[in-house]
């Protein structure tokens, strides 16, 4: 049984036809990313998951009971967490208290201390500003607290949007690298990147975004190789 699965997702904007039947599924352990040019329905495929838009026909499952009838707090609370476009940090709380809000419906507080020291592992430069206030960070390190906050609520299902938008080269291939390590320590990532290059680097699979439907599906490796893929996405050709 997938982790996740979406089956025959149809999403509106009003009267706008974003998504066009979407199914894809998500394994345990993965890392699957959602490429495609912008205005393809890649963010409203995670906003559909985490129960910001609700589908109007179709299902979202989650460890197979379906979700997508569920307000997104309990969506949260299930372990299925977004980071997501932009960062949406809280510019006037400090580091630690944006970390803390990551954590709010636990009550676990010797493993929430714990997840905080594990956040500050992955990001070290998190806990050198952890009294700082959120706004006054870098772009960079503003994206590295939306992940390490989406990782206090102890994701199953880790929904990543746009982690590099934004950033210096240098700075994407540090928190890919740190994308990695995560799912390396366990939790699954769903992935969406314009960055196609990248995404498909660290991914084990990878759907293709047009206009609200899936044009192709398959291996990260395979996905590389493809000539439409290339030509469209990885500015090769």
């Amino acid at each position: 049984m997938p982790l996740l699965e979406l089956k025959n997702v149809h999403t509106y904007y009003g009267n706008i036809h974003a998504l066009k039947g979407i199914s894809l599924v998500v394994e345990e352990g993965e890392i699957v990313t959602l490429i495609g040019s912008n205005g393809a329905g890649k963010s409203t495929t995670l906003r559909t998951i985490s129960g910001l838009l609700k589908p109007r026909q179709g299902e979202i499952l989650f460890k197979g009971e379906r979700i997508d009838h569920l307000p997104p707090h309990k969506i949260v609370e299930m372990g299925v967490i977004q980071a997501p476009e932009g960062r949406r940090i809280f510019p006037r709380l400090t580091v630690r208290e944006n970390l803390e809000i990551g954590a709010f419906l636990r009550k676990d507080k010797a493993e929430i201390a714990r997840d905080m020291e594990r956040v500050f592992q992955l990001f070290p430069r998190l806990y050198e500003r952890l009294n700082q206030r959120g706004g006054t960070l870098s772009g960079g390190e503003q994206q590295m607290l939306a992940i390490g906050r989406a990782l206090m609520g102890r994701p199953r299902v880790l929904l990543l949007d746009e982690p590099s938008m934004g950033l210096a080269p240098v700075l994407v291939e540090q928190i890919f690298s740190i994308i990695g390590d995560i799912n390396a320590q366990g939790t699954t990532i769903l992935l969406v990147e314009q960055n196609a290059l990248m995404a498909l680097a660290i991914a084990h699979r990878g759907y293709v975004l047009q206009t609200g439907e899936i044009v192709l599906a398959d291996t990260a490796h395979a996905l590389r190789e493809n000539k439409l893929v290339q030509h469209a996405y990885l500015g090769v050709g």
